[in-house]
């Protein structure tokens, strides 16, 4: 999935872009607190788990083949003349191999790999991808260490907040969990760029409680919403 795929499965318009950045220069004028949001496809391609769960979906239909050997004996003798006693078991090879090169390809499928990623493994690909971009895109370096990052990852439909050292000491994380919660339930309702922009607005009210802005409140971060490729 592409960046541009990701907007239109967030059916976020150029409009919507221009209305979350405004709502982050908003929220940024009541706070010396910096706010960062990202999107990405996918946080990890959990290529070990679709090879794995597709070679044990062929080795099964190869298992299955097997079992059926009479029936595969029976459909070859009256497909041809003469049966060399290999050829059975060629066929239950090409079988396995054929279903697991199938169920690899569908495994690129987003519903499928929610189905056979374990949902541990997707948080923490999302928690480890989220404190990746926290770092790379500066959120981490603000003057007063008061930067925090919405990161929404599609394929798991999850939303993650990072707040930085000074924020995670006076906000409680269940405030950025429930925040969380709230612009993922608006992504699944089709809303999600009526959902960020309330989070927006509702991170500065946080942040405005515990850090007001002060006379010099320097823009440190970009205030646009990053869409990121999946593989980057």
């Amino acid at each position: 999935m592409t960046a541009a795929s990701l907007m239109r499965r967030l059916r976020l318009t150029g409009a919507d872009l221009d209305g979350i950045e405004r709502a982050v220069r908003e929220a940024e004028r009541r706070t010396d607190g910096e706010i960062a949001v990202a999107a990405i496809p996918r946080s990890d391609d959990y290529s070990f788990h679709e090879l794995f769960a597709s070679v044990m979906l062929g080795l099964a239909a190869s298992a299955a083949a097997l079992l059926a050997r009479d029936q595969v004996l029976a459909l070859l003798d009256r497909a041809f003349w003469h049966v060399e006693p290999w050829v059975p078991a060629l066929v239950h090879g090409l079988v396995g191999f054929a279903v697991t090169a199938l169920a690899f390809l569908l495994a690129n499928v987003p519903a499928i790999d929610r189905l056979i990623v374990p949902r541990r493994a997707r948080s923490r690909a999302v928690r480890d991808r989220a404190l990746r971009h926290f770092v790379e895109s500066g959120v981490y370096a603000t003057r007063n260490g008061t930067g925090i990052l919405l990161f929404v990852s599609y394929l798991e439909r999850e939303v993650h907040v990072v707040a930085d050292r000074s924020v995670a000491a006076e906000v409680p994380q269940s405030e950025w969990d429930a925040l969380a919660g709230l612009v993922a339930a608006g992504i699944k309702k089709g809303k999600a760029a009526e959902a960020l922009r309330d989070a927006v607005l509702r991170a500065g009210d946080l942040l405005a409680a515990r850090f007001p802005a002060s006379r010099d409140n320097p823009n440190e971060l970009s205030n646009a919403l990053a869409i990121l490729e999946a593989n980057s």
